[in-house]
């Protein structure tokens, strides 16, 4: 018998179906993909198995758990959520408590099944399990990088060792090495306490490298199912073979500007933290960035790479002026700053893509209000002159601008993520700091937004900072990579040389942890 049983299954909004008849089984131990671009039903169909659909979605179809359907009523379901099914999402940063302490969040997960007693044994070990330290465990959410934030939801989900785990886009925030890892680790709990995994993801890599089976949706439906190898290798479906071939990054040769005189300057940045807790930690500071220095050329596209929490945004935020450094000094088109003194005049200057597109956006304002918001920079703006801009912006990103007056929460991560793209462009910046700009894409959309970058490079003489897991759009974009390891930079060269032939450990770590194309 399945363990999981999904027939006939629809999820329906009023008069929209946005599932329809989705039907596939999970046997007990295998590891089953479903793929599809943003917007496809993945997500609604794993939320309407774990019981976590909005009230205002209509479900169609059965759902069956070791031949017992699965409870309507709301208790029972959390009880099997906690007992039998684990949860990863998509976007950490919203499903932890943000005013609970990592260690006091996992123990609550562990409570579920465990005595409180164990708790302390159990915590420490799956904080090991998941690549984090024994002091990741007495920080807040806010404190940690996106990437140990996903680890944290991936220990909580195995606490309570469910027999289902369902992980949706878990390594999308990961590091090349730590997204191997993790991979490597869901495998080997999935073989050894026989748990069945249903793995949604956009990355065709991951899910080729993870499961043995896979299921391509389109537009809420089924349009091919088979084994993940027989799928990737040889797509029968149209659908299916443009999302094999967009994971190529087969696009034309992105066209490289004329550089210019600098136009950063990055001389010595320092950022230290200081550690709160315990006595022992009170005077040992946190060194976030370690006397980073290097400079970006008007016109070029420098791309800053290393795992998570080694300082890659640290410094970004340093460089937007989000942050203050400790020592050091930037400056940018000559006018010197530190961090967050630098001049009102300059900020439209620089923009920032966030890492978290969700967690970037107020949700009680409209898309038309948070992109307006950068252009307070720019008195004198007509009404018609804004809105203009606004179209433009989200138009330029493949989004159609009748979505303007619509929330955050009414769009995909990978919608979001093109709307904190538009906003970044809205003031026409001369300098473009993207932190995991195309983290959250569809496979089909990457190349475009790529090529978009290039062109408004070439046409507004843009610069271009990019913060980056992803050494294949890396190596598409950049003209100069910086490798970055615990707030150091290590490694300096262009993508053809240092992919070519790394030299420090961490660059061969980097492209050691690659994972191999589809097909």
């Amino acid at each position: 018998m399945s363990l999981l049983e999904v027939s006939g299954l629809s999820v329906r909004f009023g008069n929209t179906e946005v599932v329809s008849d989705v039907s596939f089984s999970l046997q007990r131990g295998e590891r089953f993909g479903i793929v599809g671009e943003s917007g496809s039903g993945k997500t609604l169909t794993t939320l309407a198995i774990s019981g976590l659909l909005p009230d205002d979605a209509v479900m169609g179809g059965t759902i069956t758990l070791d031949g017992e359907p699965l409870p309507r009523a709301e208790r029972a379901m959390a009880r099997l959520r906690g007992e039998r099914i684990g949860m990863v999402f998509q976007e950490p940063m919203t499903a932890l408590n943000p005013l609970m302490r990592v260690t006091d969040q996992i123990e609550e997960a562990i409570r579920l099944n465990i005595a409180h007693g164990t708790a302390q044994i159990e915590v420490p070990y799956l904080l090991e399990e998941v690549g984090l330290e024994l002091r990741h465990g007495d920080r807040f959410p806010h404190q940690l990088s996106g990437g140990q934030r996903q680890r944290v939801m991936i220990a909580m989900a195995l606490a309570s060792r469910p027999d289902l785990l369902i992980a949706d886009e878990p390594t999308s925030a990961l590091d090349l090495i730590t997204q191997r890892k993790v991979l490597d680790l869901i495998a080997d709990i999935c073989a050894r306490r026989q748990m069945t995994l249903l793995f949604i993801s956009h990355d065709l890599k991951a899910v080729a490298a993870l499961c043995t089976r896979v299921a391509v949706m389109h537009k809420g439906r089924l349009v091919e199912a088979g084994q993940a190898m027989s799928v990737f290798s040889a797509p029968k479906q149209p659908y299916t073979q443009r999302l094999v071939a967009a994971s190529r990054f087969d696009f034309p040769p992105l066209e490289r500007p004329a550089f210019g005189a600098n136009l950063l300057e990055v001389d010595g940045i320092v950022r230290d933290y200081r550690q709160g807790g315990a006595l022992f930690w009170a005077n040992k500071p946190l060194r976030a960035v370690d006397a980073a220095r290097f400079s970006i050329a008007t016109g070029e596209c420098l791309a800053l790479v290393g795992p998570s929490g080694c300082g890659k945004t640290t410094l970004a935020k340093i460089i937007a002026g989000l942050d203050t450094a400790t020592a050091g000094e930037l400056r940018l088109g000559g006018t010197p700053y530190h961090g967050s003194d630098l001049p009102r005049t300059l900020r439209r200057d620089i923009s920032l893509v966030f890492q978290d597109p969700f967690g970037s956006f107020n949700p009680r304002l409209t898309i038309a209000d948070s992109l307006g918001e950068p252009l307070r920079l720019e008195p004198g703006l007509s009404r018609e002159t804004v809105r203009q801009r606004l179209v433009e912006s989200v138009e330029a990103v493949g989004l159609d601008g009748s979505m303007l007056e619509r929330y955050p929460h009414e769009f995909s991560g990978g919608q979001r993520q093109r709307l904190a793209i538009a906003r970044a462009l809205v003031t026409r910046p001369k300098l473009l700091v993207l932190d995991e700009p195309v983290s959250a894409l569809d496979m089909s959309v990457r190349g475009e937004v790529l090529a978009l970058l290039a062109r408004l490079q070439a046409d507004f003489g843009l610069t271009y900072l990019i913060i980056s897991h992803d050494l294949d759009m890396v190596h598409a974009m950049a003209d100069r990579v910086l490798v970055m390891e615990a707030g150091r930079i290590v490694e300096e060269g262009k993508p053809e040389q240092i992919f070519a032939n790394p030299q420090h450990r961490l660059t061969r770590d980097l492209m050691a942890a690659r994972l191999p194309q589809v097909a």
